[in-house]
């Protein structure tokens, strides 16, 4: 098997929005689809690490695109592992049109949790360290890392929702790419009109479930960059459950 994965998509009509481009979160679900079937392949994926109560799941996801697949549209996702350690491994991504020209790149960090614990767990116990063998360190990935997502005090709360059912993934808690949606829900239909997503970056801090209330707070950090915290309600304290940055164009 090639280090390198490489799937094609389409970006179905009803994926995409109203200007005919693949919504953001529907192409991150994607990327999220191809890292597993690789792993799936190689022996460490979802199906197989369920039957030992382990789990990976997604600690901070950046998406940059110089342009979205339009509907109806072909495209690929490759994907590779860059590194890995004990607790966290980094895969990316490069997104082609049908023609193999670039449309956009992707970065994650992943953890291996337990699944009674939910704590993060040894990734290398799995296959005697089999992860070792399909890094990929010369392939390039040209877009930032990222850093620490900074909001401040001052950032206005704009919206809480509560989280449901359709919100919850097989891991039992808020699935990554609702946050995606929720968070570029953030603004109106008249923003996307004069505005495109060009890098959306996001760090999950801790866990939400169904039931949960969510509150985000944006913050205007420069021209058409945004910063957003979001909170979920404990009692009387708030919890912070993730950081997001979006750059619009």
């Amino acid at each position: 098997m090639e280090k390198v994965g490489r799937y094609e998509f389409m970006a179905e009509p009803f994926h995409c929005d109203f200007s005919g481009r693949l919504f953001m979160g529907h192409l991150g679900n994607n990327m999220l689809n191809a890292a597993d079937f690789p792993r799936t392949d190689r022996g460490f994926g979802m199906k197989y690490l369920m039957t030992i109560q382990r789990s990976w799941v997604l600690s901070r996801l950046a998406i940059e695109m110089t342009e979205m697949p339009q509907q109806y549209a072909r495209f690929h996702v490759e994907t590779w592992v860059e590194s890995a350690m004990r607790f966290f491994t980094s895969r990316n991504f490069r997104v082609t049109d049908g023609e193999g020209h670039p449309m956009g790149y992707g970065r994650s960090i992943w953890a291996m949790i337990d699944t009674e614990s939910r704590q993060p767990t040894d990734i290398y116990a799995i296959d005697n360290g089999a992860i070792n063998n399909w890094i990929v360190k010369d392939k390039e990935c040209p877009i930032d890392k990222g850093g620490r997502v900074k909001v401040g005090a001052d950032a206005s709360l704009v919206r809480t929702i509560d989280t449901g059912y359709s919100d919850v993934d097989i891991n039992g808690h808020v699935n990554s790419v609702k946050y995606i949606e929720h968070v570029l829900d953030l603004w109106p239909l008249s923003w996307y009109r004069q505005h495109q997503i060009r890098r959306f970056e996001i760090a999950y801090v801790a866990e939400a479930h169904a039931g949960d209330r969510l509150s985000f707070y944006r913050e205007q950090t420069a021209d058409d960059v945004f910063c957003v915290r979001i909170v979920k309600k404990s009692d009387a304290d708030e919890i912070e459950v993730a950081r997001a940055a979006v750059s619009f164009i």
